[in-house]
C-alpha cells in the first residue's frame, strides 16, 4: 500500500471513529490517536524522508488537508456532545414555573441586640461616642486605672478569669473608659462616651446568672458636672427603655471607681409600684449602678480632678432585656432557639 492509499484509509477510519465517539473522553482519545504528537498523521510526517522527492510536496499537502479536516470534525463533534449534555441537564433540572412559590422566612434580631442598638442610637443622639474595646483586657486598665490596686479588697467583689498575671477576660467595660479618658483632649470639649460589650465573671449559670453577659458603661467628664446631671441622665434612660410613666429613685451604694455611688431603681412596670412578685412586693426594681467619678480615676488618667469632674454608670443589657420583655431565664439568650427569637421581630419595626 503506497502512502496515498494509506492517507485515504486513515481519512475513512478517522472520520468513522470521530462519528462513533459518544463523550468528550472518547473524543479526546480519538484526537490523540489521529493528530497527537504520536498520532498517525504525525508519524507520516516524520517518514517524509522516505518519500520520493517529487511526491513530498503533494504528500505534505494531503497530510495538512487531512489534519484540518480532522480538527474541524473533532470540534464539531465536541460541540454536539456539549449541546446534548446541556439539553439533558436542562431536562433533568426543569422547573415548573406554574408551581406556587415557597414562603421566605425572615430572620430577627436578638433581643439583646435590639436593646443595644436602641441605646446606642439614643446616646449618639445626645452627643455621646460609642467605643468598642478589647475583651482580653490588662489588669492595669480593668482594675488599677479604676481605683482598684492589686491589694484592694473590692477585687473580691468580682471573680475574674485570669489568662496570666497581667491579662484577663474583662469583668467590666471600664477599661474602655480609662483608655479614652487618658487620651481625651478637653480643649476640644467634654468627654461623653458609652462602651458596650461582652464581659466575663466566674459565676455558676442558672436562671438569673451567667458567666458572660453584655454590659454598657457610660462616662461624662467636664467642668461643673454635678449629681443632678447624673440623676437627669439616668431618669431619661429609664423612661426611654421602660416607658415614660416610670418613676425612678437613687439609693446610696458603693463602687470603688465612683464617690458618691448610687443604685437606681425603677417603679415596677408589672404592678405600677403597688407591689407584686416581680418587684418582690417593694414596688421598685433595681436596674443599674452609677456615681460621680472618683478623683483617683481622673488622676490616674492624667486629668486634674480639681478642675474636672464627671459621672459614670453601668447597666446590664441582659438585665434590661429581661425586665423589658418579661424573660424568665437568662439562658434563653444563648440557646439559639429560633422560636424564642421570633418573638422579638416586631421590636425591629
Amino acid at each position: 500500500m503506497d502512502l496515498f492509499d494509506k492517507l485515504k484509509q486513515l481519512r475513512e477510519q478517522g472520520l468513522e471513529e470521530i462519528k462513533k465517539a459518544a463523550d468528550e473522553k472518547k473524543l479526546n482519545e480519538v484526537r490523540v490517536e489521529l493528530i497527537g504528537k504520536k498520532g498517525e498523521l504525525t508519524q507520516i510526517l516524520h517518514s517524509m524522508k522516505d518519500v520520493a522527492p517529487e511526491n513530498r510536496r503533494e504528500v505534505g499537502q494531503k497530510v495538512n488537508e487531512l489534519r484540518d479536516l480532522f480538527n474541524a470534525q473533532l470540534d464539531n463533534a465536541k460541540e454536539e456532545i456539549v449541546k446534548a449534555l446541556i439539553a439533558k441537564k436542562l431536562e433533568e433540572e426543569k422547573i415548573d414555573v406554574t408551581l406556587p412559590g415557597r414562603e421566605g422566612h425572615l430572620g430577627s434580631k436578638h433581643p439583646i441586640n435590639v436593646i443595644l442598638d436602641d441605646l446606642e442610637s439614643y446616646f449618639i443622639g445626645m452627643g455621646y461616642q460609642v467605643v468598642q474595646g478589647p475583651e482580653i483586657e490588662t489588669d492595669h486598665y480593668c482594675f488599677e486605672m479604676m481605683n482598684l490596686p492589686k491589694d484592694h479588697p473590692a477585687r473580691d467583689m468580682q471573680a475574674t478569669f485570669y489568662i496570666d498575671s497581667e491579662n484577663l477576660l474583662r469583668t467590666q467595660t471600664s477599661g474602655d473608659q480609662a483608655r479614652v479618658l487618658e487620651k481625651h483632649d478637653f480643649s476640644k470639649g467634654p468627654l461623653k462616651m458609652v462602651g458596650p460589650g461582652k464581659v466575663y465573671r466566674r459565676d455558676d449559670d442558672d436562671a438569673t446568672h451567667s458567666h458572660q453577659f453584655m454590659q454598657m458603661e457610660g462616662l461624662v467628664v467636664d467642668k461643673n458636672v454635678t449629681m443632678s446631671d447624673l440623676k437627669g441622665t439616668l431618669d431619661m434612660i429609664a423612661k426611654h427603655v421602660f416607658g415614660q410613666d416610670r418613676q425612678t429613685r437613687l439609693r446610696p451604694s458603693y463602687f470603688p471607681f465612683t464617690e458618691p455611688s448610687v443604685e437606681m431603681d425603677v417603679s415596677c412596670f408589672k404592678c405600677n409600684g403597688k407591689g407584686c412578685p416581680v418587684c418582690k412586693y417593694t414596688g421598685w426594681i433595681e436596674v443599674l449602678g452609677a456615681g460621680m467619678v472618683h478623683p483617683n480615676v481622673l488622676e490616674n488618667a492624667g486629668v486634674d480632678s480639681s478642675v474636672y469632674g464627671g459621672f459614670a454608670f453601668g447597666l446590664g443589657l441582659d438585665r434590661f432585656a429581661i425586665l423589658k420583655y418579661g424573660i424568665n431565664d437568662i439562658r434563653d439568650f444563648y440557646t439559639n432557639d429560633v422560636r424564642f427569637l421570633r418573638q422579638f421581630r416586631k421590636e425591629e419595626d
